[in-house]
């Protein structure tokens, strides 16, 4: 596996893809990323890839479309250096929130994404969680979704011994994940009805569920503004919840989210490292970081070595 098999990054999550290369015993390759001061991405491999099967690991998060520029980049690069083949590794697949038509006259950004990378040259892709199941579709290679469910249920059933929790949605699309939650850790459901006034714009409206002296747990997919989040702790808390506390694979955090996460109810954020925690959000105690190199690192054996990665889906 080791001859065979090379991993690269870009600079989107090198922590990531390193905690990945150690879980395979396995080096991260080499390769030069830059930009030029035009903002031209300029990508070097600095290691023979002719006949190999190459993983790209590059989560498209902020600064979106620079990361986004950097996988299809070094994609090209690896393709005309006679890779075999080429995996991108997308922990957090960007643009995912643009999986339809929400207005007239609107993109769908999802399916371009897919366009581009398919293009590029990527022969199979790897994603955590996507927004929308569904973008699985808008590409014309293998897809494996994958779901963090795993980490973050071994945390809780941890962290929670005897306490008698509840799972929250914070919207009704979630209700299905939040109650999958809810089955395996053996508790209650709860679901809040949210209506949306605006892009990033949310207004709790009724909580349905019994949440009366019990641990909330809210559950999202990603957690972007924290808006949805922080209103959401703040109907538990009325409603009588005796701690408050929040899981989600994805942690965007853009904006005001950690100084609103800061003034919340809300006692621990845990998130996975599909995004990596910049300066502000290391700087809180908030937040628990929850490592998805494992489930990455052993998607990736399966692939390699032709076996089913089916028993990860779940």
């Amino acid at each position: 596996m080791r001859d065979k098999i090379r991993i690269f990054s870009g600079n989107s999550n090198p922590q990531l893809a390193q905690k990945i290369c150690d879980c395979l015993s396995i080096p991260l390759g080499t390769a030069r990323v830059r930009t030029f001061s035009d903002g031209e991405v300029m990508i070097e491999i600095g290691e023979n890839v002719r006949g190999r099967d190459v993983y790209v690991i590059q989560s498209t998060c902020a600064p979106t479309n620079n990361n986004l520029m950097e996988l299809l980049v070094m994609t090209d690069a690896l393709k005309r250096a006679s890779a075999a083949t080429i995996t991108a590794v997308i922990p957090y697949y960007g643009y995912a929130r643009q999986d339809r038509k929400a207005a007239p006259r609107t993109p769908i950004t999802a399916k371009l994404v897919a366009d581009l990378i398919t293009t590029a040259g990527v022969n199979r892709v790897v994603t955590v969680d996507l927004h929308a199941g569904q973008i699985q579709g808008f590409f014309n290679i293998p897809v494996d979704n994958l779901y963090a469910a795993p980490v973050i249920l071994d945390y809780l059933k941890k962290r929670f011994v005897g306490e008698q929790i509840v799972m929250v949605s914070p919207d009704a699309g979630g209700t299905e994940r939040a109650r999958a939650f809810a089955k395996r850790l053996g508790c209650t459901l709860a679901v809040i009805d949210k209506r949306r006034t605006g892009p990033n714009v949310a207004e709790v409206m009724h909580l349905i569920g019994d949440v009366r002296d019990k641990v909330a747990i809210i559950l999202d997919d990603m957690i972007d503004t924290a808006g949805t989040l922080t209103q959401a702790a703040k109907a538990l808390k009325e409603n009588g919840a005796s701690s408050i506390f929040a899981c989600a694979t994805h942690g965007v955090l853009s904006g005001p989210a950690i100084e609103r996460i800061n003034n919340s109810d809300i006692e621990e954020v845990v998130l996975t490292d599909t995004i990596p925690l910049g300066d502000k959000g290391q700087a809180t105690t908030k937040i628990k970081m929850l490592s998805v190199a494992e489930l990455l690192a052993e998607a990736i054996r399966r692939i390699h070595e032709d076996e089913s990665v089916s028993s990860l889906f779940v």
